[in-house]
């Protein structure tokens, strides 16, 4: 489990035959969970200020291509501060940035992700933009707005969106169990 406080700014050194090595220096073991870009994957080496992990094809079918420069988060561990939202590292899609404001010090974005994914994203409820953790400013038909902060501008990689961007999506989980729950629910 993540909270969607990214950690650091990661570089991807290399992304050949399945295997991702990002330079971090998000402290890791062999077998713990990071989260890059919002993707829940496991370290299968760590070793002089880089973290290497595979990469399945499941996986690549439903996130967008990782770029150059990653958000990093590792799991939250018992006792670590609760902040962000309950964020799990299953992306549920990918969302189409469609226009980026300038708003103050920081910068509105829109985002329409499939439908499928935006009957779950309410205003002022959570989500997960490739990895950190936002509340929604607004919804309408096709897509969701957020505002973005200069803190988060400077410690993550949404300083470079623009319209046009591709972005991994992970919805609230609490409203997927909600609609699962009620009578009549047709998901699975």
């Amino acid at each position: 489990m993540f909270t969607g406080l990214v950690r650091e700014v990661g570089k991807v050194a290399s992304f050949a035959h399945g295997r991702l090595v990002v330079e971090a220096s998000t402290p890791a073991e062999l077998g713990d969970s990071i989260a890059i870009d919002g993707v829940c994957l496991t370290v299968v080496e760590a070793a002089n200020g880089e973290l290497a992990f595979d990469v399945v094809p499941e996986t690549l079918a439903r996130v967008k291509p990782f770029g150059v420069r990653v958000n990093v988060e590792p799991s939250l561990r018992a006792g670590d501060p609760l902040g962000g939202h309950n964020v799990q590292g299953h992306v549920d899609g990918i969302g189409r940035v469609t226009a980026v404001e300038p708003a103050g010090e920081g910068r509105r974005v829109r985002i329409e992700p499939a439908p499928e994914l935006l009957r779950y994203c309410v205003e002022k409820g959570s989500i997960a933009v490739d990895g950190v953790s936002l509340t929604i400013a607004a919804v309408d038909k096709t897509g969701f707005e957020i505002a973005l902060i200069p803190h988060t501008l400077a410690v993550t990689t949404l300083s470079a969106l623009a319209a046009g961007s591709r972005v991994n999506l992970e919805v609230d989980v609490l409203a997927k169990y909600v609609e699962k729950l009620l009578p009549g629910s047709m998901r699975p």
